[in-house]
């Protein structure tokens, strides 16, 4: 057998758009780690790199955060030690090259109008910019976060106020961004104008709560309030919620993947439950088909949903065939080409029974690189299966986007450089079908014009600096 047609769980894993983080604040009357910490495991599938928690306890600042995961991260022994009555969480995911414990987040300064801690869920693609004309001005930066940007921007600004310090430095920051921030006793939310990164408010019997995804309310018991709305500060203090709008409004741009991958199945996300959208992609697909096929089968877990719909349209029945091993871990050993071999298994196995002598439908949520969709495939045809039809809930991927997600660079996107007909072939598919970018729009529910489609049709909601958009094309 050939090397290259097994994959590790590492290359399984980055064989997806990634979602750069979650985030989470709680404003209570009781100790909230716990909650905190709950909550993150909730939004875990956000980042898997690092995990951290800020809290206030009697004035003071209290935090935690290290690289791995949660319950990684935290252990019961540590929480014990850990108080406060407000406080804030993330969960990162980190490119190669800021993968390192002094990137993790909650970041937190100090300066004369006391502490603040920021967690950041996003990008600003004028990071680059405002670092230099900061750095000019004397400002020590001690990370590569951009988040690290807007607390120095903050900072300048105190004489005004922590309202007025933070509110100019939003009129100066520029990209996708779901921040929650302890500051001056408050919780603080924020979401950027386009609303391309979800933020949730929710209520608790004791305070009040925020995170990226309805789940991690769920799991704390907290009822869902609303959204904050795009270009919304909400200041969250014993009084109740202030909500500010601090900016005009601009061209709304709900994060389409969102919905195609990056949120768990049962969040609901700007009113729109994220389960039922990829059940009416999987329809959509199936709608626009003709293929004759015995079994509809999911690359688990992503695919599940829409692979459903796909079966309930087409009547065609649904299957089990391949399984997700939950339980590897995140790390292996291959000393040998042996045991490289047998990579394959680390995340998924084939249910040889439902599948030998099957022609099938392969439902996946995305193709980026194709590595992993040319060995499921192999794996597949190993085990039995006569025909594969792959078929994908979203439009192919054509371009970089730059607004808190990690996307391969255009060379790298099959997509962007290969016709459907050659993809189908390089992945070894007996057919291959994308969903179209209107039947997206329509699964999702969400007008085209509020909607960003950037990764597919690279129709960016805001103008991109040529240093950004230069680092992304090779």
């Amino acid at each position: 057998m050939k090397k290259e047609m097994f994959f590790t769980e590492k290359e399984y894993e980055q064989d997806k758009l990634k979602e750069a983080c979650g985030v989470v604040g709680i404003h209570s009357n009781r100790n909230v780690s716990d909650m905190i910490v709950l909550a993150l495991l909730a939004l875990q599938h956000r980042g898997q790199e690092s995990a951290g928690i800020a809290l206030l306890h009697q004035g003071k600042l209290q935090q935690h955060k290290d690289m791995g995961l949660v319950r990684e991260v935290f252990s019961k022994e540590l929480l014990q030690n850990l108080n406060g009555e407000i406080g804030i969480g993330h969960v990162r995911y980190a490119t190669a090259s800021d993968n390192q414990i002094v990137n993790a987040q909650p970041l937190a300064i100090n300066y004369r109008g006391g502490s603040i801690a920021l967690a950041h869920n996003g990008n600003l693609v004028n990071a680059n910019q405002l670092r230099r004309e900061l750095e000019e001005c004397g400002a020590i930066f001690q990370t590569a976060t951009d988040s690290e940007v807007l607390l120095t921007l903050i900072a300048q600004n105190y004489k005004s106020g922590y309202k007025e310090a933070i509110l100019k430095a939003l009129q100066k920051i520029k990209g996708a961004y779901a921040f929650t921030m302890l500051c001056e006793g408050n919780l603080i939310g924020i979401r950027d104008p386009h609303g391309i990164r979800p933020l949730v408010l929710g209520k608790l019997r004791h305070g009040y709560m925020l995170a990226s995804e309805t789940v991690a309310l769920d799991l704390v018991g907290a009822d869902f309030i609303r959204d904050i709305e795009p270009g919304e500060m909400v200041i969250i203090s014993d009084y109740g919620v202030e909500s500010i709008r601090y900016c005009e409004p601009q061209r709304i741009a709900h994060c389409s993947f969102e919905y195609v991958y990056f949120a768990r199945p049962d969040s609901v996300i700007d009113g729109k439950s994220v389960y039922q959208t990829r059940k009416n992609a999987g329809r959509l697909l199936a709608k626009a088909d003709d293929v004759e096929a015995d079994i509809v089968i999911a690359v688990p877990d992503s695919g599940i949903a829409a692979a459903l719909g796909y079966a309930e349209e087409s009547k065609i029945p649904y299957d089990a065939g391949l399984i997700k091993n939950k339980y590897m871990g995140r790390t292996f050993i291959e000393p040998t080409q042996e045991m490289r071999e047998q990579a394959v298994f680390l995340k998924l196995s084939v249910l040889k029974e439902a599948v030998k002598g099957k022609r099938i439908i392969l439902i996946d949520d995305s193709i980026v690189r194709g590595t992993t969709s040319r060995r499921i495939i192999k794996i597949l045809r190993d085990a039995g299966a006569r025909e594969i039809h792959f078929r994908i809930s979203s439009p192919p991927i054509k371009y970089p986007t730059y607004f808190g997600i990690d996307t391969p660079v255009t060379s790298e996107l099959l997509g962007a450089n290969h016709s459907t007909k050659e993809i189908c072939e390089m992945i070894g598919a007996d057919t291959l079908k994308y969903l179209s970018i209107d039947d997206l729009v329509e699964a999702i529910g969400i007008p085209k014009d509020k909607l960003n489609l950037d990764c597919f049709n690279g129709e960016y909601p805001l103008e991109i600096p040529e240093e950004i958009k230069n680092q992304a094309k090779c």
